[in-house]
């Protein structure tokens, strides 16, 4: 039985290539940076949070905007998923994820569209983290291995309490698009205790999956260790 569900609307993936020591040392024990090709990915996500329905509402919350900080991972086992740096969110009642370690943070956020442009801007309540981007999306595209890779995972790890926590995941594929990058300005990275990029971003965009459904979150067991 799915825990929440939700519309992702109207996101922008933005996403850079680090060294993957530098994405090691960020995560908690349990965790193994994922690579492509050799390097590990960080992706700065924003998009919005349509017709979310918390578990027993009959009815949807008001959409509202969301931005993240990812980076890709492998648990125990070596099954593939996210590791949230951070998340910004414009509604508390997305804080209650806090209880298993989601990095939520309450933010100021907004995205605006003027002709074929897309801006999203946010700052974290209190400081410390801000971003400003304006996109301009293309056509749709035939993702490549490397985009698949980067946009879709089936799960998400967190920690509390010492403790790592998985939530499984589901939706359709993504619809994604080529898109320009006509601006950016962000503090969101090293607020996460990483380098500010050093390269360009990849860029994509997607009008976004309507069928999300965010299972029950649940400690992972350890893997047994192997004897040999």
């Amino acid at each position: 039985m799915a825990a929440l569900r939700a519309g992702w609307l109207t996101q922008t993936f933005l996403h850079w290539a680090y060294a993957p020591e530098l994405i090691q040392r960020l995560l908690p024990d349990g965790l193994t940076v994922d690579t492509y090709d050799g390097r590990a990915w960080v992706g700065l996500t924003p998009f919005v949070m349509a017709d979310v329905r918390p578990p027993g509402s009959p009815v949807a919350l008001a959409a509202f905007p969301e931005t993240n900080l990812r980076t890709y991972v492998r648990g125990p086992g070596g099954r593939e998923g996210l590791w949230f740096l951070s998340i910004e969110v414009a509604s508390p009642v997305m804080l209650a994820a806090r209880a298993i370690g989601a990095p939520y943070h309450l933010g100021r956020l907004r995205l605006a569209r003027s002709g074929e442009s897309v801006t999203y801007a946010g700052s974290r309540c209190g400081g410390g983290s801000a971003y400003r981007m304006t996109v301009r999306p293309g056509p749709p595209i035939r993702p490549t291995h490397r985009d698949v890779w980067l946009a879709s995972r089936w799960r998400a790890f967190t920690q509390s309490a010492g403790a790592l926590w998985e939530t499984p995941v589901e939706h359709e594929p993504w619809p994604l698009r080529a898109a320009h990058l006509d601006d950016l300005a962000e503090s969101v990275t090293r607020a996460a205790g990483l380098p500010a990029p050093a390269e360009e971003p990849l860029v994509h965009f997607s009008d976004g999956v309507h069928k999300v459904r965010l299972g029950l979150s649940r400690p992972v067991r350890p893997q047994p260790r192997r004897q040999g």
